[in-house]
């Protein structure tokens, strides 16, 4: 039986974090949008109330949640403002190869630091010419005595002005490609540097930042997995951090179609609301089915992370899909409100700018295209497992 239905304890997440997008985001959102502000005063409270570090498991002091509860949650509080989000939830992109790779040693540590206080976490695979081709990366990590001494920059790098600890992807064989790559968790000292905050088009209360390691030392029992397997690690960790994304995507859409949908409404052009409009009607009608069924591609492919299959197919799916559509209907809202959606005065321009960026990172929607492809013209068994 197919069954989208909610629990009560899901529920119960939903209005947490809806109330909580309500009262703490969306007050100061367009404020932080205007001036490129950190909002930690907002992350503060989210630590407090529980809605930080998710999937952080129980046993470490964690919530344990599943990949859908997540979903629910980043859903809602993308719809107070993506940006924010993108600041709140970072934490699971960066912790996720511990959760995958680490010793239960590595992981009590690191996972008991979050749980505990708050402290940010960036996840560092980027490059200047490292972007889509991840085996292009130049950042090297050459073993000394007792670990690893790390080299080299990473860009566009969520929260790196704020990161107490990074999760580092490094060439350990550099002739060896994407086989080359190995995982580290790295923490901020002297020799890791924050060269640039970068001044973005949208999403302006993350901050986004270029970190630069410069012969910082890595413990060897910071290894992440096994040394050389490290592409696979990332891979792994974007199968299970997509839907999330998925989920910021539909929030930003269900944004502007609920701003457009009551705009409409209230806005009146040759003598009636221009909802009465069918020009207006099918764009709101099409709003409304973008955000619906990105929402079903986003559930369907935690749900079989939780089921603990393998999710590649849907996760591209899911992020391709809500990512185009969420640029697709916040476009279509600034339309509805004609010139007014033109200024920043009002909602809706701020949300494209938001956007725009879902289509770009954690893998381009031509990069989903690539996966769906690969994944559609040389299909795998439906049961194979999450870790496969």
């Amino acid at each position: 039986m197919v069954d989208f239905t909610l629990t009560d304890e899901q529920k119960s997440l939903r209005e947490l974090a809806h109330d909580f997008a309500e009262g703490e985001i969306r007050p100061v959102a367009w404020e932080h949008d205007k001036d490129g502000s950190f909002p930690m005063e907002v992350l503060k409270k989210a630590h407090e109330v529980g809605l930080m570090n998710t999937h952080a498991p129980e046993k470490f002091g964690g919530a344990g949640l599943g990949y859908l509860d997540g979903c629910i949650i980043e859903e809602e509080l993308a719809w107070g403002c993506s940006g924010i989000q993108t600041s709140l939830g970072c934490n699971g992109l960066a912790s996720a190869p511990v959760a995958l790779g680490g010793s239960d040693e590595v992981q009590a540590e690191f996972f008991g630091e979050l749980t505990e206080t708050l402290k940010l976490a960036s996840f560092c695979l980027t490059e200047p010419d490292a972007g889509s081709d991840v085996s292009g990366m130049r950042t090297r990590a050459v073993k000394v005595d007792g670990g690893y001494r790390l080299n080299g920059s990473k860009c566009f790098i969520t929260n790196g002005g704020y990161a107490d600890w990074f999760t580092v992807y490094a060439k350990t064989d550099p002739d060896a490609g994407h086989r080359g790559i190995s995982a580290f968790l790295v923490r901020k000292d002297d020799t890791v540097i924050v060269d640039k905050k970068e001044d973005k088009m949208g999403q302006r209360a993350s901050n986004t930042a270029t970190i630069t390691f410069n012969d910082t030392f890595v413990p060897a029992k910071y290894l992440l997995g096994e040394e050389n397997k490290g592409f696979k690690l990332a891979m792994m960790t974007l199968d299970r951090t997509r839907p999330g994304v998925a989920a910021m995507a539909t929030g930003i859409a269900r944004s502007a179609f609920e701003f457009a949908r009551d705009y409409s409404k209230e806005r009146v052009q040759f003598g009636v609301p221009i909802a009465m409009h069918q020009a207006i009607q099918f764009m709101i009608a099409d709003m409304a089915t973008k955000v619906h069924l990105s929402r079903l591609a986003t559930w369907n492919s935690a749900v079989l992370l939780d089921q603990g299959k393998r999710n590649t197919l849907e996760s591209s799916h899911a992020k391709r899909f809500a990512s185009d559509s969420a640029m697709e209907v916040a476009t279509d809202a600034v339309q509805v409100y004609g010139g007014y959606g033109f200024i920043k005065e009002y909602p809706v321009e701020k949300l494209m700018r938001d956007a725009k960026i879902m289509q770009l990172y954690e893998g381009t929607s031509q990069i989903q295209r690539l996966v769906i492809a690969r994944e559609t013209l040389l299909p795998r068994r439906v049961e194979e497992p999450a870790n496969a």
